[in-house]
């Protein structure tokens, strides 16, 4: 594709890894973005367009992916990327696509990237319904039988904990969410679950919050992202522990069955 599009007149920077292209960004000016979806890792052609964003609003972005049918990522990128191509690419179409949108560029308004604490705040419903998807789905947590709102106990709980502890930026957990999430530990144990289990419903919340990130990243202020997610992690294990601490302080009081 370089080659072909240096016939065509353009002045074309390739690069192998995301960190490469982060650096290109930084040093270069550009007026067109072609990046795979899936470069190093799945999803992190995002990343690029991100940086290419935040640098370089008035750039034209066009993913590349082998997966044309991705509507919900697309939904989540269609005001950030101009567009996308199917693998493999229609090389005419693609240097029609690219010279229309040149001439019809208009400078682009930004939107403000969002921290971690505001976008997960935006989308803390999501990550709710994806987390009860998860553990309805699982045999083993469903087997316990619980209405969605029993299912869900204390978690909107820690997720307003961790978003509020991101948002005051304080490394600790309140006592409030230590509180809540003893009695959870508590609760969880009366109503029949394993420790497996707890241990399980906690892992599909940051399988669910981190998903939520990943769908939005392009939202995403990313110079601030590795950092507030360090502090995510941290504040849900701590969290988890005082649950986990206080199911099995109840080892000798009977169990649901």
């Amino acid at each position: 594709m370089p080659s072909i599009l240096r016939m065509h007149g353009f002045d074309v920077t390739s690069c192998a890894t995301v960190p490469e292209a982060l650096e290109c960004i930084q040093k270069e000016e550009f007026d067109v973005l072609l990046a795979d979806l899936n470069i190093g890792q799945p999803g992190d052609g995002f990343t690029v367009v991100s940086a290419m964003r935040r640098t370089q609003p008035d750039a034209v972005t066009i993913i590349i992916t082998g997966y044309p049918a991705f509507e919900t990522a697309l939904e989540a990128i269609r005001n950030q990327v101009d567009d996308y191509i199917v693998k493999p690419a229609n090389i005419p179409a693609l240097l029609s696509n690219i010279q229309e949108r040149l001439r019809s560029q208009q400078p682009r308004f930004q939107r403000p990237l969002l921290r971690l604490a505001t976008l997960l705040h935006q989308y803390q419903k999501e990550v709710m319904e994806d987390w009860l998807t998860m553990c309805n789905g699982d045999s083993e947590i469903n087997s316990i039988p619980l209405n969605d709102r029993e299912r869900a106990d204390h978690i909107p709980v820690m997720l307003a904990e961790v978003i509020e502890m991101l948002e005051e930026h304080r490394g600790v957990v309140s006592d409030a969410a230590l509180a809540a999430a003893t009695q959870h530990g508590h609760q969880r144990r009366r109503q029949g679950y394993t420790l497996p289990m707890v241990l399980k419903e906690s892992r599909f919340l940051r399988r669910a919050l981190l998903t939520a990130i990943q769908r939005h990243l392009l939202e995403a202020n990313i110079s601030y992202l590795m950092s507030d997610l360090i502090d995510l992690s941290e504040n849900l294990d701590t969290q988890i522990r005082y649950s986990v601490e206080a199911f099995l302080s109840l080892h000798s009081e009977p169990r649901v069955a």
